[in-house]
């Protein structure tokens, strides 16, 4: 029989999962700062809230857990309980990830995303050549550009057939 956990219990448990200032996070963070980078922290005046701004740049970096944001890799497995209910909840933050790209993008902001894998697990890659490579990109020209950890899948769109998204996400953003 499996266990039960009470809304209220559920509730507590979720409460502990931090939106920002996450490990990954912090360590981006520091070492930008080391590099001599200033920026802003989770702007609300930008779509989605960026971990990181750098108006200098025009640019901005998130830093994505790969299990709320469905990223295929080793650290994304969809829960075996409540399947439901956790692919309606990643489902919809893969929906407003796009929403939130592209409305960046018409604001003329360049994105990066770093992977939660690429400083976890063991497909991790060390700190430094992580930060190394988002320092290259900020003074780069590139609109839009990925950080994944060392897996054997490099570069490729989600599968979303595979991963169990509803048919509606399958299509990526749509426009209006």
């Amino acid at each position: 029989m499996a266990d039960v956990v009470s809304p209220e219990t559920r509730s507590r448990m979720m409460s502990g999962i931090r939106a920002a200032n996450t490990i990954p996070e912090m360590r981006i963070r520091r070492g930008l700062h080391a590099r001599g980078f200033r920026f802003r922290l989770h702007c609300s005046s930008l779509p989605g809230k960026p971990d990181l701004v750098f108006s200098k740049y025009r640019a901005v970096i998130f830093v994505h857990g790969c299990f709320w944001h469905a990223h295929e890799c080793a650290l994304f497995k969809w829960p075996k309980t409540r399947e439901e209910f956790w692919k309606g909840k990643i489902g919809k933050n893969r929906t407003r990830d796009y929403a939130v790209m592209d409305e960046l993008a018409r604001q003329s902001w360049r994105v990066l995303i770093v992977w939660e894998c690429a400083l976890k697990g063991k497909g991790r890659r060390p700190v430094d050549e992580v930060v190394d490579s988002c320092a290259a990109w900020l003074h780069s020209n590139s609109t839009k550009h990925e950080i994944r950890g060392q897996h054997e899948i490099i570069d490729i769109a989600i599968d979303h057939a595979k991963q169990g998204l509803p048919d509606d996400l399958r299509e990526g953003p749509r426009s209006k």
